[in-house]
């Protein structure tokens, strides 16, 4: 996958085909939801850490959600009550979905603009939360440093990524049913920011204070399930529905169940002092 055809490397795209359509994230969080066997809810994660290295008290606490998608972050950071909570995404229609999502209440807000560029002065929040977004820049230590600019000195920030080599059992997959020729070597979603980099890049910025690993395991038990999964996915080009698609693992013989991983990673800092 050449770095030009990158499908989470194009703002182009994260703004048209790939989330212009909040239904096709959910469908695919809500099939990974249901598969998933092991590893704790993200959320669950995210609010016991936000709550424990929070460096002010969560009703004084201002705080930005960073690619806040269809706004499952956003919600749950919002039921904390912290005094101001601003939920962005690059995609209109991500931010748009994320407002509706919110409590009514003044001091929320849902917008979208480039986490490269934030419409914010410096220090202007005293929390930051960038969940499986990162991997959508060229440059991620550009864009954790416009972020950690917008922080108090003191401020808490949780980056949220995934391994680079998640799902690979299916890229396995796919080329053993013949459903697909790419190299499962080079086609990482997550090659700009993923478990085993995300320290690197956030250290030129960031004081990172705990680094936390966990493996989170899948199972599809049918086609029909593993299908609705794949067709969301845009490095597979399989041009079909969910159900054809279904049809056609079928066909090849695809087995059942089927199950893959990803090690979800979560990075705990500050901005340098």
């Amino acid at each position: 996958m050449p770095p030009t055809e990158h499908p989470f490397l194009d703002p182009t795209r994260i703004r048209g085909d790939l989330y212009a359509q909040p239904e096709r994230l959910a469908s695919r969080t809500g099939s990974l939801k249901a598969a998933r066997v092991r590893g704790t809810p993200v959320v669950d994660v995210l609010i016991r850490l936000f709550k424990n290295k929070l460096t002010v008290p969560l009703h004084q606490a201002r705080v930005l959600d960073v690619g806040c998608g269809r706004g499952t972050t956003s919600r749950a950071l919002a039921e904390l009550s912290p005094a101001a909570l601003v939920a962005l995404d690059l995609s209109p229609a991500l931010a748009a979905t994320a407002k509706a999502c919110l409590p009514e209440a003044r001091t929320w807000a849902a917008l979208s603009a480039d986490f490269h560029h934030l419409p914010f002065g410096d220090h202007t929040f005293d929390a930051a939360v960038a969940a499986f977004c990162l991997y959508h820049s060229p440059d991620p230590t550009s864009a954790i440093g416009e972020i950690s600019r917008c922080l108090r000195r003191e401020g808490l920030f949780i980056a949220i990524t995934k391994s680079a080599d998640s799902y690979a059992e299916l890229d396995r997959l796919l080329t053993d049913l013949s459903l697909t020729s790419a190299d499962p070597t080079n086609a990482s979603l997550y090659s700009a920011a993923h478990s085993a980099n995300i320290a690197d890049l956030a250290s030129p910025v960031l004081d990172v204070h705990h680094l936390l690993h966990e493996e989170h395991v899948f199972r599809f038990e049918t086609p029909e399930h593993l299908a609705r999964y794949l067709v969301t996915i845009p490095k597979y080009p399989l041009g079909a529905s969910a159900s054809e698609l279904a049809q056609e693992l079928r066909s090849r013989g695809c087995p059942t169940p089927v199950e893959t991983s990803s090690t979800v990673t979560y990075l705990v800092g500050a901005p340098h002092g």
